[in-house]
């Protein structure tokens, strides 16, 4: 499997076809699609591109999802920037990230142990609890947090080849295990996925809107077996999906043209 992804990673280098006019803007707004739409949104691919190229909201669609879409959006451009910037990950960026990815969706937050809000990028202080499993007590995130950073720039400008992707798929799985925010943790954690391979320029991972069970299948099996070559293995059958599908709209291109009337 690892071998077809490098192959294929090849011939989508060899074709170029990243360099295609606009094509980084129509990836950025489809990966923004399939990561809102996990999360419950309800603008088709169509929708989510007018939203994000002309400004026009779809009728009948809640705002929130419209909010979710452009926050998501912004947070993409603004990993962007900093990975070019060869950025090194620390809390307060991965608190400025969720910041984003909740401006106008989140809001403040009151538990027994204090207030927080997600639209500012804090840490929860509350205990989590999502289908079946909790999530660290609130008060071990901050260190568990720090950990992961640690380890993830540690590997970050040395990794090379499939290792980009695994330390990608490594980050996105132990992200969202802490759950360090109230909301928006899984946005966060494939925004994460993303900056890595943007810092290494890199085609960007896809986790597709169809293979969502997969996904939460693959989380959930990683975990109960303690294994992380299992979500490794997940993110990396995406990413072939990702190529074949784009080697295949390349293959069909040169059919040619025709005529219809």
């Amino acid at each position: 499997m690892w071998d077809e992804l490098e192959k294929l990673r090849k011939q989508y280098f060899d074709l170029k076809l990243s360099e295609a006019l606009d094509y980084e803007k129509f990836a950025m707004i489809s990966i923004v699609y399939h990561s809102t739409k996990i999360e419950g949104c309800s603008l088709t691919e169509t929708d989510t591109r007018v939203l994000l190229e002309k400004d026009v909201t779809a009728n009948g669609k809640p705002l929130a999802d419209h909010l979710m879409v452009k926050d998501h959006y912004a947070a993409f451009q603004f990993i962007k920037t900093q990975a070019k910037a060869k950025k090194k990950l620390s809390r307060a960026f991965i608190q400025e990230i969720a910041a984003m990815v909740m401006k106008h969706t989140g809001g403040e937050v009151s538990t027994m142990s204090g207030n927080f809000d997600t639209s500012k990028g804090d840490l929860r202080k509350t205990q989590v609890y999502v289908d079946k499993k909790y999530f660290p007590d609130f008060n071990k995130v901050k260190s568990l947090l720090e950990a992961l950073l640690n380890n993830i720039n540690e590997r970050l400008a040395q990794v090379k080849g499939n290792e980009i992707i695994k330390l990608a798929a490594d980050a996105h799985y132990n992200l969202v295990n802490i759950h360090p925010f109230g909301d928006g943790n899984g946005r966060t954690s494939r925004l994460l996925m993303n900056y890595i391979q943007l810092y290494h320029q890199e085609p960007l991972v896809k986790i597709f809107t169809e293979d969502r069970a997969s996904y939460i299948d693959a989380l959930n099996e990683t975990e109960e077996k303690k294994d992380i070559t299992v979500f490794r293995n997940f993110v990396c059958k995406q990413q072939i999906k990702f190529y074949k599908a784009e080697l295949e709209k390349f293959e069909r291109k040169n059919t040619g043209f025709s005529f219809l009337f």
